[in-house]
């Protein structure tokens, strides 16, 4: 019995050489310090600081001013016709802060006062909007 045992002693090397790697490729996560499910997901994008004045101004300006604030010939449904002026372009870029949040505020020229209908933070965040939308890179005038 001693004989068979001692025979083949090269056999047992492939044996431990499989145990040894299936050892060593056992998951290692057991130590791994539990997930932080509690924590926020992380952002790699930054937040819209016009979003709220995005939407309304899809809502209140659109029709208007056009999506690319560029304006022109609009018909309202009550059958004027108003020849809206760009944001991008001609006497806007003229225009300092504070005409814009009087125009914006009391209306005229056949645009409608929106002073009753947005708070003055919202008209200010309207002015910033336009000035980063549609004229960025220009510099506005002097009050």
């Amino acid at each position: 019995m001693n004989r068979k045992l001692n025979r083949n002693p090269l056999g047992l090397v492939p044996f431990c050489l499989l145990l040894l790697m299936t050892a060593c490729q056992t998951d290692q996560t057991v130590n791994a310090p539990p997930a932080n499910n509690n924590a926020a997901p992380a952002s790699s994008s930054t937040p819209d600081q016009f979003a709220a004045t995005r939407i309304s101004y899809e809502k209140n300006c659109k029709l208007c001013h056009q999506a690319s604030g560029e304006g022109g010939p609009v018909k309202l449904e009550d059958g004027t016709k108003l020849k809206v002026p760009s944001f991008r372009a001609g006497h806007a870029l003229k225009h300092s802060d504070s005409d814009f949040v009087k125009q914006i505020t009391k209306g005229g020229d056949g645009m409608p006062a929106f002073g009753e209908k947005l708070k003055p933070e919202e008209i200010n965040d309207f002015v910033r909007f336009i000035r980063h939308e549609f004229q960025a890179g220009q510099t506005p005038p002097a009050k």
